[in-house]
């Protein structure tokens, strides 16, 4: 409701404002909100319009980069209640992979469902116009887009930046094509210039056709001849100095060859990182895996952080989660990213690979109907959420406070038992007329069930008697909306207690 709200009264500003001479497109600042305006760097941190540190807590949702042209899974849903999704689960950021082709005049989406009401603002619209409508909700709401040119075409990644088809001149043209679309609205934070260079794409060896870093300088210098107020994400490379790593994840040459842009404080480095469904790797064969894990990124990117080069992003990470290994490896990512808290206010930065199920070796936070949640991978991701923007629609207000009544109920369903133990879920719905700024859930078991892990919520255990409250990002539940939680124990063969819900 709160989030309606909102984006109602951003669009009433913006009838307002528009005649008097603001630029299309363009969204007025809310000053006061967290993450507010464009963004600039620090030293490792990246501040908003206000100079307060922000924290990049997003997810990547593809489609733009494919055959399709446009965001996957509108085949299924309203673009929206999409956004909406996101934002409710705490993602305060989205990075819209594209490729070149979406420049082309014959281009248009496809695979987009318009019946019953879905998407009907999306008819008639080329790529570039349904890429304006999803920047233009997603900044309603508050939440932040990075541009990320995938592919030069639809057929594939490419190694270079640049292929026969699509040369250099075409990548920065369409790049400051874009960056000059979207200035002066700060939805848009910047672009990411090329995903995942890598062999023989090389890091300061000064062969200009195979040296990413000098690419990189000139395409993010042409993005800010244009629009200076952007961030530019460079992305590292396979190799440096005979050491491989993944794809775009390698930026061990940014200590000897650092990017030098044009425009100060508008650069971060980006690193991408993996588990075993996507590729092995030496280091997930390691004895002392998972212990090894922080050396290895501290190797890699980490060090340009914790030597306050310049900010980190982790633009994507992704795992189906499906063995031991990848499970460890998540969680000692997850642990890395914040372990940060040393350094007070300064954080990495992350977009998690990603929103959409149909990623063939990660999968998504969307289960296959493309509207039911992962919990188990949401739930890692809990704790390097917040703090986070946007600030919401003004609140919730107190419960049972002036204007309505405050309630919830909660649903236990377990999900899977085998004996020795079971994963269980429980959705909160806010059974009342106000939104929920908190609550709690309680049951007791008939046996001797522990809680064994528990996502997207804290808990206490006192005998057989569970409570659970919100994680925080998800305690405030607008009136007839829900959130869920996840845990597993054991042993199995708990059943179903009796569950109650409190507003807090």
């Amino acid at each position: 409701m709160f989030r309606s709200l909102r984006r109602a009264l951003c669009a009433a500003v913006a009838a307002l404002v528009l005649p008097l001479g603001l630029a299309a497109g363009t969204q007025p600042a809310h000053a006061a909100e967290p993450g507010a305006g464009y963004w600039h760097t620090s030293g490792r941190q990246i501040l908003d319009a206000a100079g307060q540190p922000v924290r990049i807590a997003g997810i990547n949702w593809f489609g733009f980069e494919t055959g399709n042209h446009v965001v996957h899974g509108l085949w299924s849903r309203d673009y929206k209640s999409m956004i909406d999704q996101m934002e409710t689960l705490g993602y305060n950021t989205i990075r819209l992979p594209f490729s070149d082709d979406i420049f082309k005049s014959a281009t248009v989406p496809d695979s987009i469902d318009f019946s019953g009401g879905k998407n009907a603002d999306l008819q008639g619209l080329n790529s570039l116009q349904v890429l304006d409508r999803i920047v233009a909700y997603a900044g309603q709401g508050g939440l932040k887009v990075i541009l990320d040119r995938h592919r030069p075409d639809a057929a594939g990644q490419s190694a270079l930046w640049y292929t026969s088809a699509v040369p250099e001149s075409t990548w920065i043209a369409n790049l400051r094509a874009l960056a000059t679309r979207y200035a002066g609205n700060s939805t848009v934070v910047g672009i990411d210039l090329h995903n995942e260079p890598h062999d023989p794409a090389c890091w300061g060896c000064g062969d200009t056709a195979r040296d990413w870093r000098l690419a990189a300088q000139r395409a993010g210098n042409a993005v800010l001849s244009v629009n200076p107020e952007l961030l530019i994400f460079v992305e590292g490379v396979q190799t440096y100095n005979g050491v491989s790593g993944w794809w775009g994840g390698n930026l061990m040459g940014v200590a000897d060859h650092p990017v030098q842009l044009d425009v100060p404080n508008r650069l971060v480095y980006s690193a991408h990182d993996y588990a075993t469904s996507v590729a092995q790797q030496s280091w997930f064969s390691d004895p002392t895996f998972p212990d090894n894990m922080p050396g290895i990124w501290d190797k890699y990117w980490g060090y340009i952080f914790k030597q306050n080069i310049a900010p980190v992003w982790v633009g994507e990470f992704g795992t189906t989660l499906q063995s031991t290994v990848d499970q460890k490896w998540l969680a000692a990512l997850v642990t890395y990213l914040r372990s940060t808290d040393a350094y007070g206010a300064d954080s990495f930065h992350w977009t998690f690979w990603s929103w959409n199920p149909n990623s063939g070796d990660t999968g998504g936070i969307l289960k296959d109907d493309w509207s039911t949640v992962d919990t188990v991978k949401d739930g890692y991701l809990a704790s390097v959420k917040a703090p986070g923007f946007p600030a919401g629609g003004g609140g919730p207000t107190d419960p049972g406070g002036p204007g309505g009544t405050a309630a919830c109920t909660a649903a236990y369903t377990v999900s899977s038992d085998w004996g020795g133990g079971f994963n269980a879920e429980v959705k909160v719905t806010n059974t009342g007329t106000t939104p929920l700024r908190s609550w709690k859930v309680t049951w007791t078991w008939p046996g001797s069930q522990q809680v064994t892990s528990m996502w997207n919520a804290s808990y206490t255990q006192a005998g057989s008697t569970v409570t659970a409250s919100d994680a925080g990002h998800n305690g405030a539940v607008a009136a007839g909306g829900s959130a869920s939680f996840g845990f597993g124990g054991a042993p199995g063969g708990g059943g179903v207690p009796a569950v109650s819900c409190t507003a807090t």
